[in-house]
């Protein structure tokens, strides 16, 4: 677990993680939870956790694209593009970013 702390690729995919998560909670339970008993606790709890995860997603990644040099047109629109869609992160983490070495300096 300390990996994915001390470098920013791990961090990187430790916010995927948590954000794929929460998207996940947010679709699948507090959103029906909120249209079928008409309770929107979930919602209002989930939703600004998600977007604060969503934003630190996007914010780092576009870090780690900098950092790695990655050409936009072949890597960052893809991992950018993962967030937005159920499960993209855990997809994304599991095809990219698990695969990069963070001692490499010069990434995809």
């Amino acid at each position: 677990m300390k990996h994915y702390l001390v470098t920013n690729i791990g961090r990187l995919r430790l916010i995927g993680l948590l954000e794929g998560i929460s998207l996940l909670l947010l679709i699948g339970i507090a959103v029906p939870a909120k249209h079928i008993f008409g309770d929107p606790t979930l919602v209002k709890a989930i939703g600004p956790i998600h977007g604060v995860l969503f934003l630190l997603f996007v914010f780092n990644t576009i870090s780690v694209g900098v950092e790695y040099n990655w050409k936009f047109m072949t890597t960052t629109w893809k991992v950018l593009l993962a967030c937005l869609i159920p499960f993209g992160t855990f997809y994304i983490d599991k095809t990219i970013l698990s695969k990069i070495d963070p001692a490499n300096e010069s990434g995809n």
